[in-house]
C-alpha cells in the first residue's frame, strides 16, 4: 500500500511553520444559525486570513521550505484569485518575488490586490487557454519555482491547519463541511479531521454547475467537464486535482451541490445576521447547510467559510440580484 500524500503529521508539522505568519482565525457561533438548522454550528472563518482566504496557510508553508537559491529565482503560480494572492504574499513575507498565471476574468480586487503586493501578472483565457501548461512554461523559461494551488503536499498539509485549529477550539464534531475547487483545502481538512475524529462526516460542497468532484467520487476515477460557469469563481475548476483526489476518494463521504441562488442567499444570510462578508466560493458550505443540501445536519456540525475576497461593487450586485 503506497503511503498517503500527506498525514496529520505533516498538517501539525505546517501549524508550527505558519504560527506567528498566518493568522489563527475565528470560530463564530450564531443562535439564529443554529435554531435555524437545529444544529450546534461552528464557523471558521477564513475570510479573517492574511489575503482575505486559507491560501494563504498552505502558499506559506511552501514556499517557506524553499532553499536559499530557490528563493533568489522567484516563485511561480497560477489561480484566479485567492492562491495568486496568498503566493504574492508569501514571496514578499520571504523577500523574493512572483509571477502569477491569472484568468483575464479574474476579479479585478483579486487582481489588485495580487500586484498590490508586489506579484507580476499573466492573464489567460479560462475558456480557452490550459493555465497548468503556461505556468509550467514560464517556471521553466524563467527558473522559477512553482507552487500549484493544491497539487503540493506542503500545500495540502497547509489548508488542513484551518480544520486542525477548528477541531481544537470546537471540540467533538460530528461532520465537518469544506468547499471543494481543486481539493486541496478538503484534502488537507479530511487528513486532519478524521485523524483527531474518527467517525467525523466529512462533507464537500460545490457550485451545481461544477459538480466535477461529485462526478469523479461516484466514478471512482477523476471526470473532466467543461469549464464551470458559476458564481463561485474560485471552485470554476473541470476536474480535482490528481493528488487531492487520492485522498479525498478515501476520506469525503460526500458532496453536496448549492445552486448560484442558494450561495447568493447564505452570503446575505451571512452580512445581515453573522455581520460577515463572504465571497461566493466562501459560503458555498453554509449555503449547502441553510438550504439542506448536506442532509439533516447532526448534533455538532464545523464549516470552513474560506474566503472573504469579493468587492463591494460585486458583493451589491449578487446580491441584488437574488430571487
Amino acid at each position: 500500500m503506497t503511503r498517503a500524500p500527506i498525514t496529520l503529521d505533516d498538517v501539525r508539522d505546517a501549524a508550527e511553520r505558519i504560527k506567528g505568519v498566518a493568522h489563527r482565525t475565528p470560530v463564530l457561533r450564531s443562535r439564529t444559525l443554529d435554531e435555524r438548522v437545529g444544529a450546534e454550528v461552528f464557523l471558521k472563518c477564513e475570510n479573517f486570513q492574511r489575503v482575505g482566504a486559507f491560501k494563504f496557510r498552505g502558499a506559506y508553508n511552501a514556499a517557506s521550505r524553499l532553499t536559499p537559491g530557490q528563493l533568489e529565482r522567484g516563485i511561480a503560480a497560477y489561480s484566479s484569485g485567492n492562491h495568486a494572492q496568498a503566493v504574492a504574499l508569501a514571496a514578499r513575507e520571504l523577500g523574493t518575488t512572483a509571477v502569477i498565471v491569472m484568468p483575464e476574468d479574474a476579479p479585478p480586487s483579486k487582481r489588485a490586490a495580487t500586484e498590490g503586493y508586489g506579484a507580476e501578472i499573466v492573464t489567460y483565457d479560462r475558456y480557452t487557454g490550459d493555465r497548468v501548461a503556461l505556468a509550467e512554461a514560464l517556471a521553466a523559461e524563467r527558473g522559477l519555482t512553482l507552487i500549484p494551488p493544491y497539487e503540493h503536499p506542503h500545500v495540502m498539509a497547509g489548508q488542513g491547519t484551518a480544520a486542525l485549529e477548528l477541531l481544537e477550539e470546537a471540540g467533538e464534531l460530528d461532520a465537518l463541511l469544506v468547499p471543494v475547487g481543486g481539493g486541496g483545502l478538503m484534502a488537507g481538512s479530511a487528513t486532519a479531521a478524521t485523524a483527531l475524529r474518527p467517525g467525523i462526516r466529512m462533507i464537500g460542497v460545490e457550485p451545481e454547475a461544477g459538480d466535477d468532484t461529485k462526478r469523479s467520487l461516484a466514478a471512482g476515477r477523476r471526470v473532466e467537464i467543461p469549464v464551470p460557469r458559476t458564481l463561485a469563481d474560485g471552485q470554476a475548476l473541470p476536474t480535482p486535482g490528481e493528488l487531492t483526489f487520492s485522498v479525498n476518494r478515501r476520506l469525503v463521504d460526500d458532496i453536496a451541490l448549492v445552486t448560484d441562488d442558494e450561495i447568493r442567499q447564505a452570503m446575505v444570510f451571512a452580512f445581515e445576521r453573522l455581520k460577515i462578508v463572504l465571497e461566493p466560493s466562501g459560503a458555498t458550505p453554509l449555503a449547502a447547510l441553510l438550504a439542506g443540501r448536506a442532509g439533516t445536519p447532526p448534533r455538532r456540525v464545523g464549516l470552513i467559510l474560506s474566503g472573504g475576497n469579493v468587492d463591494a461593487d460585486r458583493f451589491s450586485r449578487i446580491v441584488r440580484t437574488q430571487s
